[in-house]
């Protein structure tokens, strides 16, 4: 009885300290948040993106280059409100299972904060601030204004910072000219730039496109025979 007693003991101080731990880190995250708001407010933030010289319209990007990007960075993109519980869900197994934070599970709006407010570290407190600003974005922008601001923030490697600056720069092309095959290497890259832009690893570019495709068989945006004629029309 007395070993029982100690046991429930130990579980309720272990849950006490692990609750109160879990919301240092969300006040840690929610304080991020609100003091990049304070730098800048999301209005004025958008307002800088939508001034660059390079920035595209969504109007401008290839309706496959889209299907690309959905497919392989959030194909729930049009039925989450910001947070993906499911990824989210699938990532915190994967990261289990390896020990180590290999996925994150982060939606398109949550990169978008990313790109837009903060750093590329795998803090949990920036994680819990980037969900709060996805959350804003999301009540403040539609899904098309939301794409349009990720596609002109993601970063294509060659300091590319806009999918109208890497199509000229790795193409020479602008976006209306792109093929199939280049729009779905295109959106391959910003997983990875360093390892993915084709100036560094024409080869490596090529497996990720590929990746990129089976996303897009997978959820329904391209057939196999369509990637099949995709991959030889090179």
């Amino acid at each position: 009885m007395k070993i029982l007693k100690l046991i429930m003991r130990v579980v309720l101080i272990t849950l006490i300290a692990l609750t109160s731990i879990g919301l240092l880190i969300i006040h840690s995250g929610y304080k991020l948040y609100k003091d990049a708001l304070e730098q800048i407010s999301l209005e004025e933030k958008v307002q800088s993106i939508r001034e660059k010289e390079n920035y595209a319209k969504i109007e401008e990007v290839p309706q496959m280059y889209i299907n690309a990007v959905i497919s392989v960075e959030d194909h729930r993109f049009y039925k989450h409100k910001g947070i993906d519980i499911i990824a989210i869900g699938r990532a915190i197994v994967n990261d289990i299972k390896s020990m180590e934070f290999v996925e994150g599970g982060s939606t398109i709006t949550q990169q978008l904060a990313k790109n837009m407010y903060f750093t590329q570290d795998k803090k949990l407190s920036r994680k819990i601030a980037e969900t709060f600003m996805a959350s804003n974005i999301e009540k403040n922008y539609d899904k098309d204004e939301i794409l349009e601001l990720y596609f002109n923030t993601s970063y294509y490697g060659d300091g590319y910072y806009t999918v109208k600056e890497a199509c000229k720069g790795y193409f020479n092309k602008e976006l209306s000219e792109m093929t199939d095959y280049e729009c779905i290497l295109l959106a391959g890259i910003p997983n990875a730039p360093s390892v993915y832009a084709p100036t560094k690893n024409p080869e490596l570019a090529e497996q990720r496109q590929r990746q990129v495709m089976d996303k897009m068989i997978r959820f329904g945006s391209l057939t196999e025979e369509e990637a099949y004629n995709i991959i030889n029309s090179r």
